[in-house]
């Protein structure tokens, strides 16, 4: 009898021991799947933090006098870039995501590439005599960023999810394992060279256009005023920051009448912006715009640069752009 009860002791023991055993490596194994997940979420959160960053750079154009700084400016994103490959590649990643990892790693290469080989075609695309190729190069480098966003989000995030779902671990919501399900390209439009030439405050020709030697196509911003008063170049400006002010432009026009121009207002250091379209501007006569900012900027000394975007065929971009130096208050 005693015998029989140890070894009925004995058994339960084992079992209990064998059921500890699996506990703390189910507990492990949940353990290192959220860490991953976590880790994922904050590399990838960093990287569209830097997509925001690198967009609002190329936007803030500035023109051929602009472009070693936004060149040095943008490489400052790849060096960001840079190093969250590098944080990435040192994740420790549980069996289940190792699929999900080589995608993550991929997605993370594909950002880095496209920032250093943009970087190297900044100033080009703001040389009249080559930006039409740098721009078209621009778009396509744009493209690696698209695929990037399909990597992560069609098939690096889906693994990393099923991997904590096997597990019993819910994701999302509000008690659920968190997730980074944000793009690093904020809109397909950048993947156009039309549109990025608008945002790089640059031109490109169009095979299609109608671009014949005695049509001078294009604009020139002649003044521009807030309030009623007209802002000098050549001396500091006051403007009260609120409510957000409103710019008015004055343009000049070619001998062609266009349609859908494109105004815009920065400011330096700011993303800050405003922009109106004008749906025709007359031939060999004045036009104006309202350009209203889409905030109030914080009180302080800024760079503004107002801009009537090139139209295609236009060659002469030279005058398209004025910059004041404006304090808000």
């Amino acid at each position: 009898m005693r015998r029989a009860v140890a070894a009925v002791a004995l058994l339960v023991i084992l079992i209990l021991v064998i059921l500890g055993v699996h506990s703390c490596q189910v507990s492990q194994t949940n353990s290192a799947l959220r860490d991953y997940s976590n880790s994922v979420a904050s590399v990838m959160r960093s990287s569209i933090n830097n997509g925001q960053q690198f967009f609002t750079l190329l936007a803030s154009g500035g023109g051929s006098s602009n472009a070693p700084a936004l060149h040095s400016q943008i490489d400052e994103t790849r060096l960001t870039a840079q190093g969250q490959l590098n944080n990435a590649q040192g994740f420790s990643v549980p069996d289940q995501d190792k699929t999900a990892q080589q995608e993550v790693l991929l997605s993370l290469q594909m950002r880095l590439d496209g920032i250093s080989n943009i970087a190297q075609q900044i100033e080009p695309a703001l040389q009249a005599s080559t930006s039409t190729a740098a721009v078209n190069q621009i778009a396509a480098e744009m493209a690696r960023f698209y695929s990037s966003d399909v990597t992560y989000k069609d098939y690096a995030l889906p693994g990393i999810v099923s991997a904590l779902h096997s597990a019993g671990i819910s994701v999302g919501g509000s008690n659920g394992q968190p997730l980074e399900t944000g793009q690093f390209l904020p809109s397909l439009q950048w993947l156009t060279p039309t549109y990025i030439a608008q945002q790089l405050h640059t031109t490109v020709k169009t095979a299609n256009a109608n671009c014949t030697p005695s049509a001078q196509r294009g604009h020139s911003v002649n003044s521009v005023s807030v309030g009623g008063n007209t802002l000098q170049s050549g001396s500091t400006n006051t403007v009260p920051a609120s409510p957000p002010p409103t710019f008015s432009l004055t343009i000049g026009t070619g001998n062609m009448t266009e349609t859908n121009v494109t105004l815009k207002v920065t400011l330096s250091g700011s993303s800050i912006s405003g922009q109106t379209v004008l749906p025709q501007t007359p031939a060999n006569q004045t036009a104006t715009g309202q350009v209203t900012l889409n905030g109030s900027p914080p009180p302080g000394n800024y760079t503004v640069t107002a801009q009537v975007v090139p139209v295609p065929c236009e060659e002469n971009t030279s005058n398209n752009t004025v910059t004041f130096p404006v304090t808000f208050q």
